[in-house]
């Protein structure tokens, strides 16, 4: 049964007429299923169902180590979100909930292959001369927090040195109990800067810069 409503699904459809070009869902998940590795499998189906320009591909977590480490999956449910290339966009957890809309958005942002950041935005990211990790922590009910997921997922599309993660709290709380999480959206940058609420894109991308001062 699939989980996007009928009324959900003809909306889909026009705003996937935007779509650039094709984008893969690569959905990692296990036999023996985590919490909202179905949901999350079915959810990526859905969506793939909805356009000739989306497809979909199934790992397994524990028997396809090679491509686990290909994409530097860490945890599941995960599911990356691929153009013409890794952009370095990832949700772990099910994107459901106010988040639905970050992963429709990073599938059009994705099928573009461009950010939409502003000059300044990608003349700084230019200066970067290692890997970033963006980890921003959600919660599904939360209205703000698609704002700080997509400025990551942004910022990823703009350098391949930067890779954006949606992580879904409620579903990792080892993580949460590790990084503080008391509010959400809270951003973690490498292991080095932490900062709470969905910045505007100047300050936001301030605050991942400070991680090599």
């Amino acid at each position: 049964m699939g989980l996007i409503k009928k009324a959900q699904q003809k909306q889909l459809r026009k705003q996937f007429k935007e779509l650039d070009g094709n984008v893969k869902l690569i959905v990692f998940t296990q036999e023996m299923e985590c919490q909202y590795c179905k949901e999350t499998r079915q959810l990526a189906k859905d969506i793939a169902e909805l356009s000739d320009n989306i497809s979909l591909k199934v790992y397994d977590f524990v028997a396809d180590k090679d491509k686990v480490e290909k994409y530097k999956i860490d945890k599941i449910p995960a599911v990356v979100v691929e153009g013409k290339k890794d952009y370095g966009i990832r949700f772990y957890g099910i994107p459901a909930g106010y988040e639905f809309t970050s992963l429709i958005n990073s599938i059009i942002a994705v099928s573009k292959g461009k950010s939409d950041l502003s000059e300044e935005t990608k003349a700084a990211l230019k200066q970067l001369k290692d890997e970033v990790r963006i980890q921003v922590f959600i919660t599904l009910t939360c209205p703000y927090c698609p704002g700080a997921v997509e400025m990551a997922h942004k910022l990823a599309i703009e350098s391949d040195l930067i890779t954006g993660d949606m992580v879904e709290s409620a579903e990792f709380p080892h993580l949460a109990q590790k990084y503080s999480v008391m509010a959400v959206p809270k951003v973690v940058v490498n292991e080095d800067v932490q900062f709470e609420g969905a910045l505007p894109e100047k300050e936001f991308v301030e605050n991942v810069l400070k991680t090599f001062e």
